[in-house]
């Protein structure tokens, strides 16, 4: 969440940071309301226990010295009441202010485009060179079925639309894929790699952001308040909540490969078929704890990281600024990674790299210290996918077909499919 000093200390700042971002601005006004009526009764409450604390400590002085205290008593009662109700209120309104904090998204960063939506993104660069092709490119979902790779009727069988199962060589590549993105960044780009649970609290989704603004999008438990992560970067982030770190420990780099569950229905059409939208995807997700100093170095080094895997599968993409309007609830800034997909004809994301400042670790209250008796900082932290799995799956078997209905292997993962080098009807 971002700092409430600077809602009461720069309210302009905060009111067009979120008319850029597309939301109320009325929400500033609304939480100052709440603020201040929270400090009148914390100031009133203090007011009426100090009077307490004063009439309490003259009763046994005026009892020894053999006066009347009973309206002495009759007034600490009457302060007692006071002190009860107005404790409960402010309770009540500490509540809701809270509430409403966790409502606003991060300020973006100064690097960020103003823009009203994904129109007006920036594209940064492109890499990799689009494969060339003498025959009508057909969809991945097409090429998946006829090579019995993936079977989208028996997903849907079993848990509805949405869902898939992968098959054969295509569970094979599945596998291929995620040991390739693992190994890369353990072995080459010095992560460490974790393997999380899938189920989390309500809390550690409230600290990387998805609760409570997101919760219709999420998948939870019925009989215990457990939900399934959308993304690892719930649960690895989470790490190291309510824990202060000693400088010495930053930076931190984690990977972890997870599942990803989300309720995201999405419209009808060319762009939701196959593994385009979907329900449950795999993932590899990178998490970086940084200094604030440093996070802004290191997000460029992440992005390089996620970039990376694109380069070696020789997947032709595309990296794009999101402009205000795009981005993202927690993020400052953030990068989308994009690989061209011919079959469908479209760029598809397959990564978001952001940087989120202090805003989750303030929401975990992840914290760390320059010096042994410094006073503790929140850390910045950052994540991208490195990458997700279904749409790289789709844009893989998009680019890599052959006029004969085969698919090539990319070099890359060959060591991890036993030299196969092509998927053959």
């Amino acid at each position: 969440m971002i700092d409430y000093r600077l809602i009461r200390s720069e309210p302009e700042r905060v009111k067009q940071s979120l008319q850029h971002r597309g939301y109320a601005v009325s929400m500033v006004d609304e939480w100052l309301a709440i603020d201040t009526r929270w400090r009148e009764l914390t100031t009133r409450v203090e007011t009426l226990t100090a009077e307490q604390n004063r009439v309490s400590k003259k009763i046994p002085q005026l009892k020894k010295a053999g006066q009347d205290v009973s309206a002495l008593i009759a007034e600490m009662r009457t302060l007692g009441e006071q002190i009860k109700q107005l404790e409960q209120e402010r309770r009540e309104v500490e509540e809701r202010r809270e509430q409403m904090l966790l409502m606003f998204p991060n300020i973006p960063h100064e690097t960020t485009p103003i823009g009203v939506d994904a129109s007006q993104n920036v594209e940064v660069r492109r890499g990799g060179t689009p494969h060339p092709f003498d025959f009508e490119p057909r969809p991945h979902w097409e090429i998946a079925e006829r090579l019995g790779l993936i079977d989208f009727e028996r997903g849907a069988k079993i848990s509805g639309s949405g869902f898939h199962v992968y098959i054969g060589l295509g569970a094979r590549l599945e596998r291929a894929l995620i040991n390739f993105m693992l190994d890369l960044h353990t072995r080459e780009h010095g992560y460490q790699e974790v393997f999380p649970p899938f189920l989390v609290r309500p809390e550690v989704m409230q600290g990387t952001g998805q609760l409570p603004k997101f919760e219709e999008e999420m998948y939870r438990c019925a009989d215990d308040p457990l939900y399934l992560i959308p993304t690892a970067e719930v649960p690895v982030t989470n790490l190291y909540r309510e824990e202060i770190l000693s400088i010495e420990q930053l930076p931190i780099y984690l990977v972890a490969y997870s599942p990803c569950f989300r309720r995201e229905a999405g419209a009808a059409g060319r762009l939701t078929r196959g593994l385009l939208r979907v329900h449950q995807f795999n993932k590899v997700e990178l998490v970086k704890f940084t200094t604030p100093e440093t996070s802004y170095e290191e997000h460029e080094r992440l992005l390089r990281d996620a970039e990376t895997v694109l380069q070696r599968l020789e997947l032709p993409y595309r990296i794009m600024l999101l402009c205000t309007g795009d981005l993202g609830f927690a993020a400052a800034k953030c990068y989308d990674l994009e690989v061209w997909s011919p079959g469908v004809q479209q760029w598809l994301e397959v990564s978001s790299c952001s940087n989120f400042e202090d805003f989750q670790a303030r929401r975990a209250n992840i914290r760390f210290r320059r010096e042994p008796t410094a006073k503790p900082e929140y850390v910045h932290t950052l994540n991208a996918s490195g990458v997700a799995t279904a749409r790289l799956m789709a844009a893989l078997l998009e680019n890599y077909q052959q006029a004969d209905g085969s698919v090539l292997i990319p070099h890359a993962l060959r060591p991890y499919m036993e030299g196969l080098e092509q998927i053959t009807p």
